[in-house]
């Protein structure tokens, strides 16, 4: 039972290192996880209570938790977690988020997925909407991508004449555009329709094939391809 304050005096088996050293990193609780990281406490908190309240401050939702700026964590003034340690949470939350990503890299595109999954890991944590295009050659593979504007929390600006410079200066016969909603739904406004249909069209002119459009969020994907027969 865990009856004294700091952790060094709890029992052997429900310290986190020893716990994690014996079972597995599965069998401790987020707070156990990010006290790890923390290393220490204060005086009036340990390093598995401090992490709780990290936690409180985002009602225990990791996915929270991942959107937040190093800035943010700090402007929460826990007394205990300065830059170091917000650093090492926000580093080990980045090292999760890597594991799980593929890069795309002369990757074959054959579905939405093979890219939706990169696009999210790249996009899903911001604040603002960003918009992407990725290019491609004749095998669908992916050639150049880039990132190419960035507006407010409401949303951002995409000019389909750079799309299209950029697409003929890579000589690509296929393109992805993608942008992100901050708001986590996945529900194309009537502007991301209008968007999409002109550029379409435009790309239609110059003999390249708009592929898809996705958007991303916390949530997941919502691709324009998949979700119109007629595409």
């Amino acid at each position: 039972m865990q009856i004294s304050h700091h952790i060094k005096n709890w029992a052997e088996e429900d310290q986190p290192i020893f716990k994690m050293l014996q079972k597995g990193a599965k069998y401790l609780s987020d707070a156990e996880l990010i006290a790890i990281l923390l290393q220490h406490g204060t005086a009036q908190q340990n390093a598995v209570e401090l992490a709780r309240t990290l936690l409180q401050s985002t009602h225990h939702n990791l996915k929270q938790l991942a959107q937040l700026s190093i800035a943010d964590i700090l402007a929460l003034k826990i007394n205990g977690i300065g830059k170091v340690k917000a650093v090492r949470v926000l580093a080990a939350i980045e090292l999760g988020s890597r594991r799980i990503h593929k890069g795309i890299e002369k990757k074959n595109i054959r579905q939405s997925k093979d890219v939706a999954d990169h696009l999210k890991y790249l996009l899903q944590f911001e604040n603002k909407e960003f918009f992407m295009v990725l290019l491609l050659n004749q095998a669908n593979k992916v050639i150049h991508e880039e990132i190419l504007s960035e507006g407010g929390i409401t949303g951002t600006v995409a000019d389909p004449r750079i799309i299209f410079k950029l697409a003929l200066s890579h000589q690509a016969t296929g393109f992805i555009i993608c942008h992100n909603h901050p708001s986590g739904q996945l529900v194309p406004s009537r502007m991301d329709d209008l968007l999409t249909e002109k550029i379409k069209k435009g790309a239609a002119f110059f003999d390249i094939k708009l592929v898809d459009h996705l958007i991303v969020s916390i949530e997941g994907y919502y691709s324009y391809a998949e979700q119109n027969s007629n595409w």
